[in-house]
């Protein structure tokens, strides 16, 4: 039995889902969220929790997958997910343009326009080398993030680039005069 298919999901009041198919829709204050349910994999309420079950053990392989991807969607449509960059080197930077757009200047000779896509926030700080990205969706919030970090990757000599808040950087010795 998969131990994370076997915990059960709290569904906290005002979230709603519906199972139209191989997907379920989710519905919550925040907005609404739709994840994929395996075949073979059903969804039941009892007490007030959501639990997954499964028809036999061949489709145990997808039991803690569609458990996981479900609790996602009801943690993003009442909590919502966030990650946050550091931007480090001397005149990097990143502002927001208008509402779904956001520049980074990363010591390129051109600036990066970055458009945000629907359903994603993006919040940075006075200093505009911090900057929070917010969403419902948690691998929307992921891939924005990561597609971000990409732009300019922390460099492994001088440390300098897009970076995850609590990221651990291995920095790498530089060149050693030869005798």
């Amino acid at each position: 039995m998969s131990r994370i298919g076997k915990k059960l999901i709290p569904l906290p009041a005002g979230v709603k889902y519906k199972v139209e198919g191989n997907t379920v829709l989710v519905e919550g204050p925040k907005g609404k969220v739709s994840a994929l349910v395996a075949e073979g994999i059903t969804l039941e309420t009892k007490d007030g929790q959501l639990h997954v079950n499964r028809a036999s053990d061949k489709f145990a392989a997808f039991h803690g997958l569609t458990r996981a991807l479900v609790f996602n969607a009801v943690e993003g449509v009442t909590k919502g997910w966030t990650k946050e960059l550091d931007i480090v080197g001397i005149g990097y930077r990143a502002e927001l343009k208008g509402k779904g757009t956001v520049v980074f200047t990363l010591g390129y000779s051109h600036l990066i326009e970055f458009p945000l896509p629907t359903g994603i926030e993006v919040a940075i700080d006075p200093k505009q080398t911090h900057l929070t990205i917010t969403g419902i969706d948690r691998q929307k919030v992921g891939q924005v993030a990561a597609d971000m970090r990409s732009l300019r990757k922390p460099d492994p000599y001088k440390n300098k680039g897009v970076r995850y808040t609590n990221e651990k950087l291995k920095k790498k010795a530089g060149k050693t005069g030869s005798k």
